[in-house]
């Protein structure tokens, strides 16, 4: 059996109390297994950061359960088995690269040398081995997106989650940091979950989740070529919502 990596169990998220309550994930179960290549689409404010980062654990559901199968309490996620990539720019200024990608090592305690080594091969995972010695300002957008990329990478991750990746960049560097993403996940055998709203996205992956108004409907299985005999398929992971 295909063990599952993450486990969404009637997982709601409602910010707020009372009239002014938002509720930005509705009843939603959903497995991630091993191997699995998934895009969350939907339009801004369907859902799809809010899911994404209760899979993370960098979030706390309002109802519902949300575990790690295959890679044990919330406490264990980080650094290590679940790497995120974020929409926003999210290097640190003052650190070069080699020492933006070894921060996760580093906080965990792992020594200097083993971070920096292990951030030169995340690095050359995702083809910038040769921009390590270099500042974030000195990076273009898809650079930097990439060396976020590798970051989520430096922990050798079972999970990658990249939410909205390729949002601000344009197409060119876009569908380098997809290849990047891909690549990484392809190389390590890790699970890859990318919220997008960019189609040219979704279709590098091999299932779309769609989402809208918080609620996450049936699945489909992307085809690698046209075919007009057979409807799309629905993983038996996936319970589609009301």
């Amino acid at each position: 059996m295909t063990p599952t990596i993450v486990s969404c169990v009637d997982v709601g998220r409602t910010y707020g109390y009372g009239p002014t309550a938002l509720v930005a994930l509705h009843s939603t179960t959903c497995d991630v297994v091993d191997g699995s290549r998934i895009a969350l689409v939907g339009p801004s404010g369907s859902g799809k950061s809010t899911l994404l980062h209760l899979m993370a654990g960098l979030d706390h559901p309002t109802v519902g359960t949300v575990d790690w199968p295959a890679i044990g309490p919330i406490e264990a996620l980080r650094p290590g088995p679940v790497g995120v990539v974020f929409q926003r720019p999210s290097l640190l200024a003052p650190l070069d690269v080699g020492e933006n990608v070894a921060v996760p090592l580093l906080l965990a305690g792992v020594d200097p040398t083993t971070a920096h080594d292990a951030a030169v091969e995340a690095l050359a995972q995702v083809g910038l081995a040769d921009l390590v010695d270099k500042l974030p300002e000195e990076l273009s957008g898809g650079q930097a997106q990439r060396v976020a990329v590798a970051r989520a990478l430096v922990g050798r991750p079972r999970l990658i989650l990249a939410d909205e990746p390729t949002g601000q960049l344009d197409h060119e560097s876009a569908a380098a940091v997809i290849d990047a993403l891909v690549g990484a996940a392809e190389h390590s055998g890790a699970a890859l979950v990318v919220a997008t709203h960019d189609p040219a996205v979704a279709d590098r992956l091999d299932e779309r989740w769609p989402l809208r108004d918080g609620a996450l409907h049936a699945a489909v299985a992307i085809p690698t070529r046209p075919t007009h005999d057979a409807p799309p398929s629905v993983p038996a992971s996936l319970e589609p919502t009301p």
